[in-house]
């Protein structure tokens, strides 16, 4: 499948092998349609002139995301949790820019911090723990409400800014955190400068920068 989708130079350091990159972590993940109800494989039936078309408005700054397909799933603890499911493009162009800082930012996060990252699982956590009880007498045990729903934008994007400079990646970052949310009955709900949606590609990583801050630091 030809994937060389053009030659052109653009004015953001985003090539086309980040973007082929990206759609290749996104294929291998699944994931359901956004909104506009196309599928990883409606995306593929046109993958390079798709590919194209979402690189040179990455690279020229000209992308802007589409709102977010709201979905609800049953809590184990009862209740619903909601979602935020990007388009398969707007998953793409996240794990460009997720691919593009995770490593600066795991090299900030705490060795003990297993939450959403790479090569970090829940049974790391689980022997880390049966560790640290034999050398601590006490334990602390949060369950941060609605977390992914009432992250502070402003905090996010000062964490953010203490180690990103470029200017293009915050303002990427910026425009996904402020998408709105379609709901099943149509209805676009604006963000309101909280929120990072528990669905969105990127959302883990940002998450952990936050609350690097709030609790690590």
């Amino acid at each position: 499948m030809n994937l060389l989708f053009g030659t052109e130079a653009k004015t953001l350091p985003i090539t086309k092998e980040m973007v082929k990159q990206a759609y290749r972590k996104v294929r291998s993940n699944h994931g359901s349609a956004g909104i506009d109800k196309e599928s990883l494989e409606d995306f593929q039936a046109d993958l390079s002139g798709n590919l194209y078309k979402l690189w040179n408005r990455l690279s020229s700054g000209s992308y802007f995301p589409q709102p977010l397909r709201e979905v609800e799933i049953p809590k184990a603890s009862g209740g619903k949790r909601k979602l935020g499911i990007p388009t398969v493009s707007d998953r793409i162009a996240q794990e460009v820019v997720r691919a593009y800082l995770e490593p600066r930012l795991e090299a900030q996060f705490h060795t003990q911090s297993y939450g959403y990252r790479p090569l970090k699982s829940a049974h790391q956590a689980i022997k880390q723990v049966q560790e640290n009880v034999r050398q601590y007498a006490w334990v602390i045990d949060m369950d941060i409400k609605s977390f992914f729903d009432e992250v502070d934008h402003e905090l996010l994007m000062k964490a953010i800014g203490k180690h990103v400079e470029e200017k293009w990646v915050k303002m990427y970052i910026s425009r996904w955190l402020e998408s709105s949310v379609q709901t099943k009955a149509g209805t676009l709900i604006p963000k309101e400068g909280k929120g990072t949606p528990q669905g969105g590609v990127i959302s883990p990583l940002l998450s952990n920068l936050y609350l690097h801050y709030v609790l690590d630091k």
